[in-house]
């Protein structure tokens, strides 16, 4: 399936902020909307300006930044947040949420599903009243988890009053993806407004959820980078871009500046003090390591046999590791042509045997490999010169 509209709403200025590591300074802030703004995403969703001075304060310096991106902010369903927002010049939107769920109702806010409604109609129409340009989000909290019929009263209700989008959350991760498709699709016969999914990954389908959204006529998905965020986080923006990417490369490439992603991840990595994970999509250390022998060969030969995504697009570099036992001799032939050296099929394959050897008996590491290999070589040559003297 082909998905060709859609927004990206990055949010590690709002949901990242929320994970446990995550203490940003203003600069850092203005550096990760730089990058995020580089790299294209369409929206950058920072944290409500009631929260504190200094987070109104940093609002304030990004929205004025004259990036693409447009700059939303997140806020509860509240007049007084909505007042704090509508002071921020620059501002492009304002994303409303309020709790649905039961657990939601009773612990959080209190209000029954018609004081919701009251409340999200008094709050819409008073930034609509006050700042017409503004976009509005108005998203239910904890949807999965909420009655399907309460759940359609509430975005028919702001649906009518014209917000521009309505958000589903997975606040907890309890949805599948089967479960989003299904939501978005019969909602998206419901309302005119788009359709807007925001993913938590505790249960890891963040990602999947987030693609099943789109397919089911989503048209934006909430990321983060690292997909940081509260507990295990949401949608991480690299691991959306491989899945799209996988599917339409032509497309992503077009749309996005795809050699910033790895910047972002380490910037971002380095700010809330974790490493990347080894098997992060696209950046993490082992994404376009190749080991077996069957896959090295094929990986010469043609590196799409065994790679869905091009590293080349997002900067990078494929790497062929060989100094185990499971190396093949083609990838051994790959490193000797790699150092100049002239070594033929039969001394290949005697080597990638000593290596394998070499490897039963103890780690090795790439100098092991090429030792080995500039030995047989150096032996090689001898051998050819004392041949050459007997003639």
């Amino acid at each position: 399936m082909r998905i060709r509209d859609f927004k990206i709403i990055d949010s590690t200025l709002r949901e990242g902020e929320q994970f446990v590591g995550a203490n940003f300074t203003t600069g850092q802030k203005i550096d990760i909307a730089y990058a995020l703004d580089q790299f294209g995403v369409e929206y950058i969703e920072l944290t409500s300006p009631v929260v504190s001075e200094r987070s109104f304060q940093d609002l304030k310096a990004i929205a004025g930044l004259g990036l693409r991106a447009k700059v939303l902010t997140h806020i509860r369903c509240k007049r007084e947040d909505a007042a704090k927002a509508l002071e921020v010049e620059g501002l492009s939107g304002i994303d409303i949420v309020i709790g649905t769920s039961s657990p939601l109702r009773r612990f959080s806010h209190g209000l029954s599903l018609p004081q919701i409604i009251e409340r999200a109609r008094e709050v819409i129409s008073f930034i609509k009243g006050s700042r017409p340009e503004l976009e509005v989000r108005f998203s239910t909290e904890d949807s999965f988890r909420s009655s399907r019929e309460d759940l359609f009263q509430v975005y028919r209700a702001v649906d009518e009053l014209g917000v521009d989008r309505v958000g589903i959350a997975d606040t907890v991760g309890a949805a599948t993806p089967f479960g989003v498709f299904e939501l978005v699709r019969e909602l998206r016969g419901l309302v005119r407004a788009e359709i807007e999914f925001h993913g938590h990954n505790d249960t890891g389908c963040a990602i999947a959820n987030s693609y099943a959204a789109l397919a089911a006529g989503a048209s934006c998905v909430d990321t983060s980078v690292l997909g940081i965020g509260e507990r295990n986080g949401i949608t991480p923006l690299g691991g959306l871009i491989a899945r799209l990417y996988s599917l339409d490369p032509e497309r992503i490439r077009e749309k996005y500046n795809l050699r910033v992603l790895p910047r972002l991840d380490e910037l971002v990595a380095e700010m809330v003090g974790v490493d990347i994970p080894f098997n992060n999509p696209v950046t993490g250390i082992a994404a376009f390591t190749h080991k077996a022998g069957i896959h090295a060969k094929a990986i010469l030969g043609d590196p799409t046999t065994y790679e869905i995504l091009s590293p080349e697009d997002f900067g990078l570099s494929r790497y062929i590791s060989i100094a185990h036992r499971l190396t093949g001799w083609n990838a051994i032939r790959w490193r000797a042509e790699q150092l100049g050296l002239s070594l033929g099929e039969g001394d290949l394959r005697q080597v990638t045997a000593h290596i394998k050897a070499l490897a039963d008996e103890r780690p090795l590491s790439l100098d092991d490999v090429d030792a080995v290999l500039w030995r047989w070589a150096r032996s090689r040559a001898g051998s050819r010169r004392e041949d050459a003297g007997d003639l």
